[in-house]
């Protein structure tokens, strides 16, 4: 009889949804966790971010050790061999234990009949994983592991840069912090990590971010809890220096969520005479809230859970800085959510063009004249970067492309595009304009 509690089957029930395109890693995942022994839910996150993020590999392997697909109600058995595959082909864990603990999943998913199926087909692939990964090698998708519509759109956008963008979204990201400047700097934590016996390195381009050489749990950071470091990719934070806020000004963070980039400006400016956040949300919103609370920004801001396409929640009263951190494909970010190269569709790139140009088209005229507006995305198609902005401008006479001079990322017609690195910074679009005054 297999033990109530695998952490195997447990895995299959979090990826079935999504292999029905329905939610995320991040929807289903804390729940499992919940769930999850304490000891196990290092394994169990392995296993579902593994198999995720090499998810187009064992697709392909799947298909040529089953004799014919899984049905659609029988989706956690084929979670279930992705990750059996996983363990095998990318994971230290031993093979014999591997194999044991996904067969006897079968019984834990009260599908016995597949326990043969499951034996046999872990076994071939030990016996053949040479041979079968040689018959797939002509697969593009095999061979870069990212569905054929990201490969062929991403080499049209970036002929020479491509590849190295689909071998770093299989890396795994480094842990990045930044330096709450309010209460120290970045010098001070790097000392406080350094005798606490951590090893990390300052940023190139953020001038307050560190990254970690290990991967830790972050409340076992020295200063985490008080609010001295917070967890922001270097990419993320290179925003609060574009924005440029000066005492007392008026500033609107639209799209907010997690709000990152909102507590990064507020620590590094104090005295805004107003700071508004937007976000759609209600979950993401209180998000903002909690990360505000965590670093005791909480009365400098106020969190609006509303339409950033829509003006029904605004005062009327004009922002001297505006930041658009824009819904996105997150194409920049698979290293950090493996997930999106599956649920992710070519065609949802053209439906968020136009939210994007809708949410700036709508916030522009909020902006007072001779303000800043920051454009962001953590996408790496211009099609939701540069080019959304080379339409905003044809359409708006009063507002001007100011160019990012900057050492960080690739210069474009408009604005600039950060490729995410291995052992560096995610995939990142940033655009500044500002708007002419009257005369």
């Amino acid at each position: 009889m297999a033990d109530t509690i695998n952490i195997r089957a447990m895995a299959a029930n979090v990826m079935a949804p999504l292999l029905r395109q329905h939610g995320s890693l991040n929807t289903h995942l804390p729940s499992a966790l919940q769930h999850c022994p304490p000891q196990d839910r290092a394994l169990l996150q392995q296993l579902c971010y593994g198999s995720m993020r090499e998810f187009f590999r064992l697709q392909a392997l799947a298909a040529c050790l089953l004799k014919k697909p899984f049905r659609s109600e029988d989706m956690d058995l084929q979670a279930l061999l992705l990750i059996g595959l996983w363990q095998l082909r990318s994971s230290r864990i031993p093979a014999h234990a591997a194999l044991h603990e996904t067969v006897e999943a079968t019984l834990v998913l009260n599908k016995p009949w597949a326990t043969k199926l499951f034996n046999a087909v872990l076994r071939r692939y030990q016996r053949e994983h040479k041979t079968l990964e040689q018959q797939l090698a002509n697969d593009p998708c095999f061979t870069w592991n990212h569905p054929q519509w990201f490969i062929s759109k991403l080499s049209h956008n970036w002929p020479e840069h491509w590849q190295d963008i689909l071998a770093a979204n299989d890396e795994q990201a480094p842990l990045t912090l930044r330096t709450n400047t309010r209460r120290q700097s970045r010098q001070q934590a790097l000392e406080r990590l350094e005798t606490a016996g951590i090893e990390a390195t300052a940023t190139p381009f953020s001038e307050v971010g560190l990254t970690l050489a290990q991967a830790m749990d972050v409340e076992a950071i020295p200063g985490f809890s008080e609010g001295d470091l917070s967890v922001q990719d270097e990419a993320a934070q290179l925003a609060a220096t574009l924005l440029a806020t000066e005492p007392e000004q008026r500033v609107l963070d639209a799209c907010a969520a997690p709000g990152g980039k909102l507590c990064h400006l507020l620590e590094a400016t104090p005295r805004l005479q107003d700071v508004v956040a937007v976000e759609l949300e209600p979950a993401r919103a209180q998000r903002i809230t909690d990360n505000l609370q965590r670093l005791g920004l909480e009365l400098e801001c106020k969190v609006l859970t509303a339409d950033a396409s829509s003006s029904d929640w605004w005062d009327g009263q004009p922002f001297d800085r505006i930041l658009i951190d824009a819904p996105c494909s997150g194409t920049g970010v698979i290293r950090r959510h493996p997930d999106i190269k599956w649920l992710r569709q070519g065609e949802d790139v053209n439906a968020l063009a136009q939210v994007q140009l809708n949410i700036l088209t709508n916030l522009w005229q909020m902006l007072s004249p001779g303000g800043r507006l920051v454009y962001a995305t953590c996408s790496v198609f211009s099609q939701e970067n540069e080019r959304i902005i080379g339409r905003f401008l044809k359409q708006h006479a009063d507002a001007r492309h100011q160019p990012i001079d900057a050492d960080w990322g690739e210069e474009r017609p408009f604005g600039r595009q950060l490729f995410p690195q291995i052992g560096g910074h995610d995939g990142f679009y940033y655009a500044v304009l500002s708007k002419v005054t009257d005369g």
